[in-house]
């Protein structure tokens, strides 16, 4: 007799960190998109109310019951899982090893002991030192749009200017927007059409650190600050710089190519698997601000450019880029982490 088809397994995604991080926001959308492939819960705070959760209860029960997936993204959550292995036999440890940086040690022991390793890039696959499966994080290509019209978008956020120029992304020096300003502080004279902001959230120090890069443009630099809703700021500048020094996979860099804004970056390991310099974007070394200004220069003499650059980004990113490619290849991950 043919053995009956087993049902998708249980997959849990924990949230245990005190605040919310790139990972919590990960965490709100590939969710949603693996519950359409296979019952997915998230446990734990500090995620959006409209993302799949499970009781404590239930999950003690089920996994006396049947297989789980307990999917960590951190080591106090694959920790956790351990423990559950112990109450439950069918749990199954899958790791998501999200750090731009070298991994401690301790990092790399209890990575050894869940049945599946996910990393982001292949430096990621290389610092972890045994096999893991590489899956980059994606995009939510219904809300990560390019505009109808782009000037149009740009003149409705009120900032001044015929084009925008900018940075988007947590403001402190490792993220490179010091380096952004330095590299464009000379053109604002050239090109007074241009805008130059700065997108996202400074803390402590890093306030004063920010208004000091204003002050340097004469107060031309605009700081947004933090913004909830992040999709009109990409759909209104014609080119996103990423300038940061360390990343694990920039979901900044794949909004805003969703979004149709043309990619300046810093060519960390791994953006030459994303972008194709001078087709979907543009690449210089981290820190090297003369290789920026050139590239700024080229663009912002030439919008079209730009504009042109930033449909072929749109159009990769959605060919490549999109949550749902994520998730199925998150389920073949749970498969193997399954052993079928």
């Amino acid at each position: 007799m043919t053995a009956p088809p087993k049902s998708p397994p249980l997959v849990i995604h924990p949230h245990f960190h005190l605040r919310r991080t790139g990972v919590t926001a990960h965490t709100e959308l590939i969710v949603p998109e693996l519950a359409r492939l296979m019952e997915t819960r998230a446990l734990g705070k500090h995620l959006a109310g409209d993302v799949p959760r499970i009781e404590w209860g239930e999950l003690w029960r089920r996994i006396r019951e049947e297989p789980v997936v307990w999917h960590a993204h951190r080591n106090n959550e694959l920790l956790f899982g351990f423990l559950l292995k112990v109450l439950g036999k069918q749990v199954r440890l899958v790791y998501t090893r999200h750090g731009p940086y070298a991994p401690s040690w301790f990092t790399r022991f209890i990575a050894r002991y869940a049945e599946q390793l996910v990393t982001l890039n292949a430096q990621g696959a290389e610092w972890m030192g045994i096999p893991s499966r590489i899956v980059t994080h994606g995009v939510d290509l219904g809300r990560f749009v390019p505009p109808v019209d782009r000037a149009a978008a740009w003149q409705a956020l009120g900032l001044g200017g015929r084009y925008g120029v900018g940075v988007v992304g947590r403001v402190r020096p490792n993220k490179g927007q010091g380096d952004f300003v330095e590299a464009i502080r000379p053109l604002l004279s050239q090109f007074p059409e241009w805008k130059p902001v700065l997108v996202g959230l400074a803390k402590d120090k890093d306030v004063a650190w920010a208004e000091k890069l204003r002050d340097s443009t004469e107060g031309t630099l605009v700081l947004a600050g933090e913004q909830r809703n992040v999709v009109p700021w990409y759909q209104g500048m014609s080119i996103l710089v990423h300038p940061s020094y360390g990343e694990a996979f920039s979901m900044v860099l794949v909004e805003a190519m969703a979004c149709g804004s043309c990619p300046v970056v810093t060519r960390l390991p791994h953006v030459p698997a994303v972008i194709e310099h001078g087709r979907t974007g543009f690449m210089y070394e981290p820190g090297d601000v003369p290789a920026l200004r050139e590239l700024l220069t080229m663009l912002l003499r030439e919008p079209e450019r730009a504009h042109e650059v930033g449909r072929n980004a749109s159009e990769e990113a959605r060919a490549r880029f999109g949550v749902g490619h994520e998730a199925r290849a998150l389920a073949q991950v749970y498969e193997a982490a399954l052993g079928e």
